[in-house]
């Protein structure tokens, strides 16, 4: 079922103000706290709650292989849900995961923080809310949850993950659990949702034993 508040896929905006994150990264349908402070975001916020409430959440790329804009060429757009001012200045937020994208061109900004075009075609599938799959791929993720806890001696709400399709379990974990921002990354790439179920379970499975490889405790 769509999010009634969340735009239509032929409505996402054709510019999106971006906030470069290490680590932070929300998949469709999961929700993100956000702290904002900055000057610069602080505007962004402000302009996003103006306009279309949507801001694009991206990780920094420092590799060798960067693109000219040092970020991932991939991100994703969330809502901004929930919104509170503070006292000493700062702004906090709660975000939720509507469509990825990746970056078409970058565009010029007067108000401090990025702005960029971007490409919403390679996840238009992130739009189908009635995707079916099957009870043993819901089955062998809460198997391979409970080791990753277990291990790791993380605790969550089970009960509310229940509640959850199986493709917004995948997504709601890829958001929350403490994965490397490499691991993140390479679940957020991934178009279909087969290929995002495979990776999890991969990270799940390799940081519930000593080959933790990209993964942190």
């Amino acid at each position: 079922m769509q999010n009634p508040f969340i735009p239509d896929y032929p409505q996402l905006p054709s510019m999106l103000p971006i906030f470069p994150l290490s680590g932070a990264v929300v998949m469709p349908g999961a929700q993100l706290p956000l702290n904002i402070f900055e000057p610069r975001y602080l505007n962004m916020v402000q302009d996003a709650l103006g306009s279309h409430h949507l801001i694009g959440m991206i990780q920094p790329d420092d590799s060798e292989h960067s693109t000219i804009h040092q970020l991932h060429t991939t991100g994703c757009a969330a809502r901004i849900s929930f919104y509170n001012e503070t006292l000493d200045g700062r702004i906090e937020i709660i975000i939720t995961g509507v469509c990825r994208f990746d970056i078409q061109t970058e565009l010029p900004s007067d108000r401090g923080y990025r702005l960029i075009k971007p490409n919403w075609e390679r996840f238009e599938s992130d739009y189908d809310f009635n995707l079916r799959t099957t009870e043993e791929k819901r089955n062998s993720i809460y198997s391979s949850l409970d080791r990753y806890l277990t291990f790791n001696a993380l605790e969550t709400d089970t009960d509310q993950l229940k509640k959850l399709t199986t493709p917004q379990l995948v997504n709601v974990l890829t958001t929350a659990l403490p994965l490397s921002h490499e691991d993140k990354q390479s679940i957020l790439d991934a178009v279909s949702f087969d290929e995002r179920f495979l990776l999890l379970m991969t990270k799940l499975e390799m940081a519930s034993s000593n080959n933790t490889g990209h993964l942190t405790h």
